[in-house]
């Protein structure tokens, strides 16, 4: 795979047993990149309160990106909601790694994009932090039982990925009108600021998608689908879905009418 211009990863939550980091190593082997952006919720200090999960893989993945810094590679940390205490040292740089509130990217082609986690815009984890909790919790039991699954339809011989957050996401007619809600009071939000779009992360539900006039791109996660934003060298975005090892322009099935990329 050659090397591309910008990869941007969010919600990886180290420190969970859900991390899916050996396939994250696996992306990251295959996609060298100029630069990196770290979109939010990497380390995940609320399920670290509970209980504790650090294996091999997943300090190899710290490792491999605070390599790609030492070799002269940008990369950016930008905390999200689950690792906020971070927040606290924005302005500053840990090794050669600066920790920034937001940032603005411009991709090769000129277009200039909001990069933020989002919980901004997600008004349960604003003002109802309580129950964002318990909903995390929930989300997390439903990866794990998807995880049993997916071992259960390998032995069956059944082929392909399916996740049951995806499913539960795209039939729960609250669950769709949170995702609208959200992206559009993130586009919003990069139009006030005069932008051409906004990458963020936070709602695990990976996107490329033109409305109005503005590009919503959010990176997805690595605890359910695996996968990541690539910014080709001519300035072009692309989906990367790890897990089906192929570049895919990821839609809403049955209820996206917006052109997606």
């Amino acid at each position: 795979m050659p090397r591309v211009r910008t990869v941007f990863m969010s919600d990886i939550h180290l420190g969970t047993r859900a991390c899916q980091a050996q396939r994250l190593l696996d992306f990251l082997r295959e996609y060298p990149a100029d630069q990196t952006y770290l979109i939010g919720d990497i380390i995940d200090f609320w399920a670290m309160r509970r209980s504790i999960s650090w294996t091999a893989a997943q300090n190899t993945v710290v490792q491999k990106i605070l390599r790609r810094a030492r070799h002269g590679d940008r990369v950016v940390f930008i905390p999200g909601n689950h690792d906020e205490a971070l927040r606290d040292y924005c302005g500053i740089a840990f090794g050669d790694i600066p920790i920034v509130e937001e940032a603005v990217h411009e991709t090769a082609d000129g277009r200039r994009f909001l990069l933020i986690h989002g919980d901004a815009f997600d008004q349960v984890t604003r003002h109802h932090r309580w129950l964002a909790v318990i909903g995390d919790i929930g989300y997390n039991a439903l990866v794990r039982l998807n995880h049993g699954l997916s071992w259960v339809r390998r032995k069956l011989g059944i082929p392909g990925y399916w996740s049951l957050a995806g499913f539960a996401k795209r039939k729960v007619k609250t669950a769709l009108n949170f995702i609208f809600d959200f992206e559009e009071s993130a586009l919003h939000h990069a139009r006030a600021r005069g932008l051409d779009g906004v990458i963020c992360g936070h709602i695990h539900w990976a996107a490329i998608k033109e409305v109005g006039g503005m590009t919503y791109v959010n990176c997805g996660d690595w605890v359910d689908s695996c996968t990541a934003i690539v910014e080709l060298n001519d300035g072009r975005l692309e989906l990367v879905r790890w897990g089906a090892r192929s570049l895919l322009p990821l839609a809403l099935p049955d209820i996206q009418e917006e052109k997606a990329f």
